[in-house]
């Protein structure tokens, strides 16, 4: 019997009825996102995710990709949002939906572990104060940055952008980005809506260093189903 063939037994019945829906092939964005959605069929709202590899090499900072994109629809997910600033800013901060807001003594609930948040936003005044967790919220992917516009004043504007569904994004070592682009109760064009904007920001995003072929390969899924390898060729058709 084939390596592959004892893989597949290896699987409960439920997931083999759902592997053998999704052959190995490309699929056009529609075609795949319906795949993907008839695949979640656990008992919660499944995430849809997408795994891009990208014709870059991470570990040279002229090829690092990096950005912020704004999903149409939204994720479908509920963000914590922690708010690090003056007290004078506190109450904006709260009036705008942060869940977490302070100064001090918020850095100093990071450095004991009490990290009961998704996204940061700081003040410019309060970056020095930051460094002291910076190799905490920095291997997370948290550490806010003046780029990516979670660094700001306007605390209220940059807590509806994050509320509403802006996602950061950041290449790994081995040159693939993953994402959550919205929920299995999503319309396919809600998230076609959002799979196309989140492809298109990382097109923008392209470094000076890449060379070649830049999106190389994409697959979609669900949180608990297959992958879908995705036609990149269609998103722009």
């Amino acid at each position: 019997m084939k390596k592959t063939e004892q893989n597949f037994k290896k699987f409960g019945k439920r997931t083999r009825d759902l592997r053998t829906k999704i052959v190995d092939q490309l699929y056009p964005i529609n075609d795949a996102i319906n795949l993907v959605k008839s695949a979640a069929t656990a008992k919660f709202d499944e995430s849809l995710e997408i795994a891009l590899e990208l014709g870059v090499d991470p570990r040279h900072s002229d090829q690092m990709v990096r950005g912020v994109v704004s999903m149409p629809n939204g994720t479908g997910k509920t963000v914590r949002v922690a708010v690090f600033a003056k007290e004078q800013k506190h109450e904006e901060a709260k009036n705008a939906g942060a869940d977490i807001v302070g100064a001090e003594d918020l850095i100093e609930k990071v450095k004991a572990g009490e990290i009961n948040f998704d996204r940061c936003i700081a003040t410019p005044d309060m970056m020095a104060s930051l460094g002291a967790i910076a190799k905490i919220l920095g291997p997370k992917g948290l550490m806010p940055n003046p780029k990516l516009g979670t660094v700001t004043m306007n605390i209220a504007e940059a807590i509806k952008l994050v509320k509403a569904g802006q996602i950061e994004f950041r290449v790994e070592k081995a040159g693939i980005i993953h994402a959550s682009f919205g929920k299995a109760s999503f319309t396919v064009e809600m998230l076609n809506q959002n799979l196309k904007s989140f492809i298109d920001a990382i097109v923008k995003a392209r470094p000076s260093g890449a060379k070649g072929t830049y999106l190389k390969k994409a697959h979609i899924s669900s949180t608990m189903g297959p992958s879908c390898k995705l036609d990149l060729a269609s998103i722009n058709a």
